[in-house]
C-alpha cells in the first residue's frame, strides 16, 4: 500500500536521495575505496571495463572474478574454492565497479559474506555443496525483495519503505520468490542494481543515483530498464545477474553493455512477490531474464532454477521441467537485417552479416525472414502495456514529491496520467495480439517449405536495437526486440563484435524508408559509437529456452571459429 506525502512530514526528496547514496557508500569497506586519482583517470576514459578495471585489482580478485560461472561452480562444488574467497572477490570488484559507474542502488556485502561463511561450514560438515549454485555471487535489478535490503524500483518515495509504505513491519523482511529459489540453490546475493524510474524506458535514470552511463563506452547509455544490471555485468561485478523484461528491458541493456542474456517466455521463471509497474496487466507479463558473460552461465543458472520446480511455489510458473535439447547436426536460421521501416546502423548490420557468414561457413542454413511486420507488433505491444495510462507512476512520484525524469516527460506531457482505455478497447488490443501471434506462428511453420531439411527454421537472427548502444536522448527503434515480448518467444542476446569508426562508415547516399528511419539514421555517429558492443538477437520459439540456449552456443562457436580463420 502506498501513502501520499503530507505537507512537511517528510524531508525534501533530494535530502532523502542524498542520505540514501551516502548510506550505501558507507557499506563499502575503507580498504576497498578508490583514490580520487583513480576515479579522475576513469572519467577521462571511454572504456572502464576489461583492462582498466582488471588493472586496478589485485591478482587474486582479478583471477577469480574473470572465471566463468561453470568453473566457479565446479570448484566450489569440489571444495577447491571456498564460497568466502569467491564472494569476497566479487564484492570487492562490485565495490570498485560501483565507485566507477554508480551501478549499485542496494549494497549487501556484509550479509553476503556471512552467508558465504555459512555455506563453507555447510560444505565442511557435509562434504558436498548446498545446491547447484553453491557459492555463486549474484546481483539483481532493484525490483526484487531481498531480506535485509530495501527495494526502491527507482523511486525516492520507496526508500526505507515496503513499496511506499513506511509503516510496514515487513519492509526489510520481504522476499521475492526468485530470491528464495536462488538462495535455496546456494547462490549468494551481493547487491541490487539501479533501474530506470518507473521501469518504462530504454535509458536508465532515476533521482537516487542519476543517469547510468555505459561502462564500455561512457558517452553512451547503458540501456534500460535493467541498465544497472547490464553495467555491473560488463564490469564483472557478479558472476551472473537478473533483470526483468516486458519490452526489451533485459535484452537492450545486455546488448548495449556487450553481455549475453536470455529473455524467456512467460511462465518459466518465478515472479511471485516481485513488485512491478502496471500491476494486473497480465496479457503481456513481465518476465525474469538472466544476464551473464557466456551462454554456459545462462544455461547453468536457468537449468538450476527450472530444476528446482518453481511451479510448486509460484502459480504463474508452468510445470515444465528441464528438457535436454537434441539438435540436428545442421541448423536452419531465418535472417532479417532490415524490416523495411528502420534500418539498423552499420555496426549492427555488420554484426548480423558476420553471424550469417559464420553459420553458413560451417554448414548451417540461413534463409531470408519476411514474417508479419514487426512495427505492427510494437504498436500492439504499446497499446496493451500502456492501457492503464500508467497511473501508478504518478502515485509513486507523489510519495516524495520527486519529479519525473526527463526521459519520461514526453509520455506525460500534461504532467498527469493518460486516460485509461476501456475494457472493450483492451479486449480489442488483446484480440489484435492473438491474431498477430497466429500469423507469426503460421509464417514460422511455413519456412519448412524453404529449408533444405523440410523443417521450420530453428531460430531467427535479427537486431536487438538499431544501434550499438545509444547516445543519450537520441531516437531508438525498439520494434526488433519488442517482437519477442508480444509473441511470448524466448530470445537471446549474443555479442559479436565492436563498432569501428573506420569500418562502419556513414552512408551519406542512403535513402531513408521514412521519417523515423531518417531520424534514426541521422543519429548515427561513427566516432561516438566507436568501440561500442555490436550484438545480435537470436529469437527462438515459445517455451523453447533449452533449445534456444543450445542453438545460441552453436552461434557462438561458429563465430569464434570464423573469427580465427
Amino acid at each position: 500500500m502506498e501513502h501520499s506525502r503530507r505537507g512537511e512530514d517528510l524531508p525534501p526528496w533530494q535530502e532523502v536521495a542524498t542520505e540514501k547514496r551516502e548510506r550505501e557508500a558507507q557499506k563499502i569497506p575503507p580498504e576497498w575505496r578508490l583514490p580520487e586519482e583513480t576515479l579522475n583517470r576513469a572519467r577521462e576514459l571511454r572504456n572502464i571495463a576489461g583492462h582498466f578495471l582488471d588493472g586496478i585489482l589485485d591478482d587474486k580478485t582479478r583471477h577469480l572474478t574473470n572465471l566463468d560461472a561453470s568453473i566457479l561452480l565446479e570448484r566450489t562444488r569440489d571444495g577447491s574454492l571456498t564460497a568466502m574467497d569467491v564472494t569476497a572477490a566479487f564484492c570487492k570488484r562490485a565495490a570498485f565497479a560501483h565507485q566507477l559507474n554508480r551501478s549499485l542502488i542496494e549494497i549487501g556485502f556484509n550479509n553476503a559474506l556471512k552467508r558465504a561463511k555459512w555455506l563453507d561450514e555447510f560444505w565442511k560438515s557435509h562434504h558436498h555443496p548446498s545446491g547447484p549454485l553453491h557459492g555463486l555471487p549474484v546481483t539483481l535489478k532493484d525490483q526484487f525483495h531481498v531480506k535485509g535490503m530495501g527495494t526502491t524500483m527507482g523511486y525516492v518515495g520507496w526508500i526505507d519503505s515496503f513499496e511506499g509504505d513506511k509503516t510496514s513491519e515487513i519492509k526489510y523482511r520481504a522476499e521475492s520468490e526468485l530470491v528464495r529459489k536462488l538462495e535455496s540453490l546456494g547462490a549468494i546475493i551481493i547487491a541490487k542494481t539501479t533501474p530506470v524510474q518507473s521501469l518504462w524506458y530504454w535509458e536508465t535514470n532515476n533521482n537516487i543515483l542519476g543517469y547510468h552511463q555505459n561502462p564500455r563506452c561512457q558517452n553512451l547509455s547503458s540501456g534500460g530498464s535493467s541498465g544497472g544490471e547490464g553495467g555491473i555485468q560488463a564490469l564483472r561485478g557478479s558472476a551472473v545477474g537478473f533483470g526483468t523484461d516486458i519490452g526489451g528491458s533485459v535484452s537492450m541493456p545486455a546488448a548495449f553493455n556487450g553481455v549475453f542474456s536470455i529473455k524467456p517466455s512467460a511462465g518459466r521463471l518465478p515472479t511471485k512477490d516481485m513488485p512491478n509497474s502496471s500491476l494486473g496487466q497480465i496479457h503481456i507479463p513481465t518476465v525474469v531474464g538472466i544476464l551473464g558473460p557466456s551462454i554456459s552461465t545462462l544455461r547453468h543458472v536457468f537449468q538450476a532454477l527450472v530444476s528446482s520446480e518453481p511451479w510448486r511455489t509460484d502459480p504463474s510458473v508452468l510445470p515444465i521441467p528441464w528438457r535436454e535439447p537434441k539438435l540436428p547436426s545442421k541448423l536452419s536460421f531465418g535472417f532479417m537485417d532490415f524490416d523495411g521501416v528502420v534500418k539498423p546502423h552499420p555496426p549492427i548490420i555488420r554484426a548480423l552479416r558476420m553471424a550469417k557468414a559464420a553459420l553458413e561457413k560451417f554448414g548451417h542454413e540461413v534463409i531470408p525472414w519476411k514474417g508479419p511486420p514487426i512495427q505492427e507488433a510494437a504498436a500492439i505491444h504499446s497499446s496493451i502495456i500502456r492501457a492503464d495510462g500508467n497511473f501508478d507512476v504518478f502515485l509513486r512520484l507523489a510519495l516524495s514529491g520527486e519529479p519525473m525524469i526527463p526521459q519520461l516527460v514526453p509520455f506525460a506531457p500534461t504532467g498527469q496520467p493518460q486516460p485509461p482505455k476501456t475494457a472493450i478497447e483492451v479486449a480489442q488490443y488483446v484480440q489484435n495480439m492473438m491474431n498477430y501471434r497466429a500469423r507469426h506462428l503460421a509464417y514460422w511453420q511455413s519456412t519448412a517449405s524453404k529449408t533444405a531439411t523440410g523443417q521450420p527454421v530453428d531460430a531467427v537472427l535479427l537486431p536487438v536495437a538499431t544501434s550499438a548502444g545509444l547516445i543519450p536522448g537520441k531516437p531508438l527503434y525498439h520494434a526488433y526486440i519488442t517482437l519477442a515480448n508480444l509473441i511470448d518467444h524466448a530470445t537471446l542476446v549474443v555479442p559479436v563484435t565492436q563498432a569501428d569508426q573506420l569500418v562502419d562508415t556513414f552512408e551519406k547516399d542512403y535513402t531513408p524508408a521514412g521519417e523515423l528511419d531518417r531520424r534514426v539514421w541521422e543519429a548515427y555517429d561513427p566516432v561516438a559509437y566507436d568501440g561500442a558492443p555490436a550484438t545480435i538477437q537470436v529469437l527462438g520459439g515459445r517455451l523453447e529456452e533449452e533449445k534456444l540456449l543450445a542453438v545460441g552456443q552453436v552461434v557462438v562457436d561458429a563465430l569464434r571459429e570464423y573469427k580465427s580463420l
